[in-house]
């Protein structure tokens, strides 16, 4: 439990604080929570508003509806281009694939690569194993399309933000272990990738009290587990954190605040990660909480995007 922690936050990040109250996520409040266009970003820059959008619909998991997933193409990259599978955020329970239209647009136009953003079924109406065989479900449709979506197979890596990062990380075992598609990157900022945090016997004194609280991360995990978190059984596809072996993923980016909730999951996760041979690049970023780096301004929100950018360059110079 924390112990109020809002003199270690960083000062240009507190008005921020004053916008966005913590507020725990439940089910009365999730109506409310998913409208659209309650969390929204500025316009595509003159670049991105040049990337073409096509939002087609790929075959789902056996037995299950298809998928949508939004395409962002840019005009002057010279295919084959690298390509990043996106899995949005919102705790498993929440967000929308459109919500982060002008930030793909911009990144797409930025880095030269086709982005695909997974519209995925949400929790608690569909627990595990959905969210993530919707997005191995897009993924083998990247893969068996690559040459008409001008990719690169051998440049194709995963990428998500909060729980969209736990999906992309548990992608990565699910890719890893049925061997038939290999990623070349994970790219995960404050990924949710472990149930147990919310049964820790000994929890961070300064970690989760803003955004993304104790609560919250509780209805989230209850939510797409369909069980406690905590719970005997919990696989790894669910819960990244889960995995006995962490061996063969592929290079891992991994980023977080010091007051983020997920701040010692994602550390240990790292730390597996590095003793098992992954290349890994790990940032913690001091006096930041949950979502942080969509402060427009704020030095350590710009920094934060600064070393997602070139750490995003360097991955999809490499072939998986």
């Amino acid at each position: 439990m924390t112990i109020g922690s809002r003199a270690l936050v960083d000062p240009e990040l507190g008005p921020m604080l004053d916008l966005f109250p913590s507020v725990g996520v439940s089910a009365e409040l999730l109506p409310v929570l998913r409208q659209p266009g309650r969390f929204t970003f500025p316009p595509a820059g003159p670049e991105g508003a040049k990337v073409r959008l096509e939002k087609p619909f790929v075959p789902g998991p056996e037995g299950a509806p298809d998928v949508g997933v939004w395409v962002y193409t840019p005009p002057e990259a010279s295919p084959p281009r690298p390509c990043i599978l996106h899995i949005h955020g919102g705790g498993y329970v929440m967000g929308d694939v459109g919500s982060q239209e002008p930030v793909h647009r911009n990144m797409a136009a930025a880095l030269g690569c086709v982005i695909v953003s997974v519209d995925y079924r949400l929790a608690p109406e569909t627990v595990f194993p959905g969210a993530v065989e919707d997005g191995y479900a897009a993924l083998a449709w990247v893969f068996a399309n690559a040459s008409a979506l001008g990719v690169d197979p051998a440049r194709i890596g995963v990428m998500g933000e909060s729980a969209g990062g736990g999906l992309a990380a548990s992608l990565a075992l699910l890719a890893r272990d049925r061997g038939e598609h290999a990623l070349a990157f994970q790219h995960l900022i404050y990924p949710m990738i472990d149930d147990r945090t919310c049964v820790a016997a000994d929890p961070h004194p300064h970690a989760g009290e803003f955004i993304w609280t104790t609560a919250s991360n509780l209805f989230g995990w209850r939510s797409i587990l369909g069980v406690e978190p905590g719970s005997e059984g919990v696989s790894p596809y669910a819960a990244a954190s889960r995995a006995e072996d962490v061996s063969g993923l592929p290079a891992t980016f991994i980023s977080t605040g010091a007051l983020d909730l997920f701040l010692e999951e994602d550390l240990e996760y790292a730390r597996r990660l590095m003793r098992a041979g992954v290349p890994v690049e790990l940032h913690v970023y001091p006096g930041a909480f949950h979502a942080f780096n969509v402060h427009p301004t704020a030095e350590v929100s710009v920094q934060a995007r600064r070393d997602s950018t070139a750490a995003l360059v360097r991955a999809m110079k490499r072939r998986g």
